[in-house]
């Protein structure tokens, strides 16, 4: 199974993830299919960067993510600007 996880980085006491896709039977810190983004939670508040265009292709193919990744997940839709619908786009050009 395909799960999207966090990989812990950094130094002792000094965490640092990146969300990655990974099979579920690969190591924490091991192997990785695909980086999907960074999640830092020593930053004031907390840094999530996600590629979500990626993170909803693999979650439409079969991926799970875990529970935490669920919510970083949520977090950077909340925070990303929504796409200006086609119709404001059309306009604007012309």
């Amino acid at each position: 199974m395909v799960k999207i996880r966090l990989r812990r980085m950094g130094a002792k006491k000094n965490p640092y993830y990146r969300i990655v896709v990974a099979d579920s039977h690969f190591p924490r810190d091991g192997r990785f299919i695909e980086e999907l983004g960074t999640y830092d939670p020593t930053a004031t508040p907390s840094a999530v960067k996600v590629n979500l265009e990626r993170a909803r292709y693999w979650i439409a193919n079969g991926a799970q993510p875990t529970d935490t990744v669920k919510a970083l997940l949520k977090k950077a839709e909340a925070a990303a600007p929504a796409p200006a619908p086609a119709d404001a786009a059309e306009t604007a050009a012309e």
